[in-house]
C-alpha cells in the first residue's frame, strides 16, 4: 500500500483527529507518534533516518495509508518525493500562540521530564522525539519565542515548497470539507472526530493535571 496522504502538520494541531478522520475516509490505516509503541521496530528505522541514511519507507509505511504527526511530518521532504501522487496535508492551529499553548502542556511537560529508564523502549522513542525535535525543528524548541518561531518556520517551508495543486491545509473546525474535496471524496454523515485534547493526553502520559 503506497502512502495516498502524506502529513507535514506538526504534533498538536489535531493529529490524532485527522489520524481516525483519514482511517475512515481512506479505509486503511494512518501513522501517528502513537504507532511507536506498538511498533518497536521502527525507532531504529527513525534513528537511521535521522543520521542520513537512505531508508526504504514501505518497511515503516507499507500497512499504511497515510501519515500524521511526529516523527513522519519531520521528514515531509523526503516523504513527499518518496511518494510524489500523494497529496501534503498541512494541519496548523488558528495561531501559533495557541499551537504553543497546547505544545507546552504536552510535548514540552512529558519530554521534560526524566526518561523512563525502567521502561527502556520507551525511554528509546522518547530520546527519539527529542531528537527530531532538537535536529529538524530547533535545537532549543522547548523555550516559547523558539518554539513559536520554529513552527512559523515550518509551516511556511511546506507552503513555499509544495506546489498548491498538492498542498491541503487544515486546521481543527474544518471538519471534513477540505480534505474531503482535495481527496475527491464524499463527507461521511458522521461529526470529525474531536480526540486527544490536552486534557486527555496529560491523562493519558500520567501528567499532574493541574500543572
Amino acid at each position: 500500500m503506497a502512502l495516498r496522504v502524506v502529513g507535514a502538520g506538526l504534533g498538536r494541531t489535531g493529529t490524532s483527529s485527522l489520524k481516525s478522520a483519514l482511517e475512515l475516509l481512506l479505509e486503511g490505516r494512518c501513522y501517528h507518534m502513537y504507532e511507536l509503541r506498538g511498533r518497536p521496530q521502527d525507532v531504529p528505522r527513525w534513528e537511521r533516518a535521522m543520521a542520513g541514511e537512505d531508508l526504504d519507507w514501505e518497511e515503516v509505511f507499507g500497512e499504511f495509508g497515510a501519515t500524521v504527526d511526529w516523527p513522519a511530518a519531520s521528514f515531509w521532504p523526503e516523504l513527499s518525493a518518496a511518494y510524489p501522487d500523494a497529496p501534503v496535508l498541512l494541519s496548523t492551529r488558528a495561531t501559533a500562540e495557541s499551537w504553543w499553548a497546547s505544545m507546552e502542556k504536552t510535548i514540552v511537560a512529558l519530554l521534560g521530564e526524566p526518561l523512563p529508564e525502567d521502561d527502556p523502549a520507551l525511554a528509546r522513542q522518547r530520546r527519539l522525539t527529542k531528537a527530531i525535535l532538537a535536529e529538524r525543528l530547533d535545537e532549543r524548541w522547548w523555550e516559547r519565542d523558539r518554539g513559536i518561531a520554529a513552527y512559523e518556520r515550518h509551516n511556511e517551508r511546506v507552503r513555499s515548497e509544495v506546489p498548491a495543486r498538492r498542498l491541503i491545509e487544515w486546521s481543527p473546525g474544518d471538519g471534513w470539507g477540505p480534505l474531503c474535496e482535495r481527496l475527491g471524496l464524499p463527507e461521511p454523515e458522521q461529526p470529525f472526530p474531536h480526540l486527544n485534547t490536552t486534557a486527555e493526553f496529560r491523562e493519558i502520559v500520567g501528567l499532574d493535571a493541574d500543572s
